[in-house]
């Protein structure tokens, strides 16, 4: 592959692009066929019909795209999913449900499910914090009643999309900021500034909306029924203390890595070294879920046998969800590696927009194109770095820009995204009702986060 150059015109690979997209919707909608398996199939054609030397297309594209989504998901969806299963099967999500029921009322139960999310997305990816969080997002759904698995569910998945895309420490917005040179504090203090009202926009309001136009009853989570629960359940304050421990474990990782930028502690120090890797997201997850297996199990009765029947049920039921958010990461991966997202951007890149507006297009057709809302931005952000930082803007500027081209990453997550084959398995959508949803969710966010980030453009 080193050796190989695209030799095609970005008008063919774009069809390229396009047909391979349609066949994955007509494959999956109309013939019915397993998502997975189609996924796999459409990968090896399109690599096929773009060129890819045969003697690379398996091992270094195929393989290897599938194995590097896997190598950052499969771990996060693993753990959270065991995380999550100890949680409801514990009886402890629905405890929480009650609460929250009681605190806020049913009718702001789902915009306080909402803000929950946002602030446990800060630090946590949104792959891992959706898988953990959906076990209460769910229980308070089925406790309140009816087909509201979309009010819940959206206003819960939206608010840690918004804090994936927009906000530091996550990789895009991290990514971005270095290249454009902006300023890292500013850039969180804006996206602060609009990841409430974008959430609320695209995932509160939008979730009322398309849950009257989908009713949907919330399905079983992890193979787990509803009218399976426990009679000795945990405290509140215990379930709530083992879903804020990854996120101190994480913050501690993101403060001591903050400070070492900054000179104040020796990243090299072997006590910080070791605290830094206490705090990354997998072993923050792993460390949480072995104390979840004793405080929610062990300690509540629970034989070993028991949970460990119930880590393996768990991880059976997920197994599906991981290897089609796998495949899709292939998709994409070959999209990547054929020179179709280069193609497009080269193309754009000549375009003469305003610079803002340049980031925002550019990324939103990287995005659509290739699927991986990070590397949308990263691109984005490579391509354009030269004109923003000759370009005499002021630090708030800058950092405008980084976010523009950050809403752009996120719009219209479709079938050759990882995250969309997450979010509608996990909800029991098809991917017909997935499309008409998640997908518009996600071009919503998009453009609102756009809108809001031209606003203070305009304004300083």
């Amino acid at each position: 592959m080193e050796d190989w150059t695209q030799t095609m015109g970005a008008g063919p690979l774009l069809a390229i692009a396009a047909a391979a997209v349609a066949l994955i919707l007509f494959l999956v909608i109309k013939v019915r066929l397993h998502a997975f398996l189609v996924l796999i199939v459409v990968s090896l054609l399109t690599a096929i019909a773009t060129g890819i030397p045969m003697g690379a297309l398996v091992n270094d594209v195929l393989v290897a795209s599938f194995g590097s989504t896997l190598g950052s998901v499969a771990l996060l969806i693993g753990l959270g999913a065991i995380l999550g299963r100890l949680i409801e099967s514990s009886g402890g999500a629905k405890v929480i449900a009650e609460k929250m029921v009681s605190i806020f009322g049913e009718k702001r139960a789902a915009f306080a499910l909402g803000v929950t999310s946002l602030i446990l997305g800060f630090p946590i990816f949104f792959d891992a914090g959706l898988v953990v969080m959906l076990p209460i997002i769910f229980a308070v759904a089925r406790r309140i009643g009816g087909k509201n698995l979309l009010l819940y569910g959206f206003s819960g998945a939206a608010a840690f999309s918004v804090m994936h895309v927009f906000l530091p420490p996550h990789p895009g917005p991290v990514s971005a900021t270095e290249f454009f040179e902006a300023d890292l504090g500013i850039v969180l203090l804006l996206g602060l500034v609009i990841a409430f009202p974008t959430w609320y926009l695209s995932g509160y309001l939008w979730g009322k909306f398309v849950n009257k136009r989908y009713p949907m009853i919330v399905p079983a989570l992890f193979g787990q029924a509803d009218d399976d629960q426990p009679q000795n359940p945990p405290k509140a304050s215990t379930v709530i203390w083992i879903l804020v421990l990854p996120l101190v474990l994480i913050f501690m990782n993101t403060g001591l890595n903050a400070l070492g930028s900054v000179g104040a502690v020796d990243r090299d120090a072997t006590w910080v070294q070791a605290l830094m890797l206490v705090g990354t997201s997998p072993v923050a997850l792993l460390i949480t879920s072995l104390i979840a297996l004793l405080v929610l199990g062990k300690f509540r009765g629970e034989n070993g046998s028991a949970l460990e029947k119930l880590v393996e049920g768990t991880l059976g039921t997920v197994s599906s969800v991981i290897l089609i958010t796998g495949a899709g990461g292939m998709f994409g991966g070959v999209l990547r590696a054929s020179g179709i997202g280069d193609a497009l951007s080269s193309t754009l890149s000549d375009l003469g927009l305003p610079i803002i507006f340049a980031a925002y297009v550019i990324a939103v057709a990287l995005r659509v194109a290739q699927g991986s809302a990070t590397v949308a931005l990263v691109t984005t952000a490579g391509l354009l770095a030269p004109a923003v930082i000759d370009g005499g803007f002021s630090a708030i500027d800058t950092a405008a820009i980084t976010l523009a081209a950050a809403a752009g990453s996120v719009f219209a997550s479709h079938v050759n995204d990882s995250g969309f084959w997450l979010v509608g398995r996990l909800m029991g959508m098809d991917v017909k009702t997935t499309l008409k949803t998640w997908t518009v969710q996600q071009a919503i966010e998009s453009v609102v986060g756009f809108a809001l980030v031209l606003v203070i453009f305009a304004i300083f």
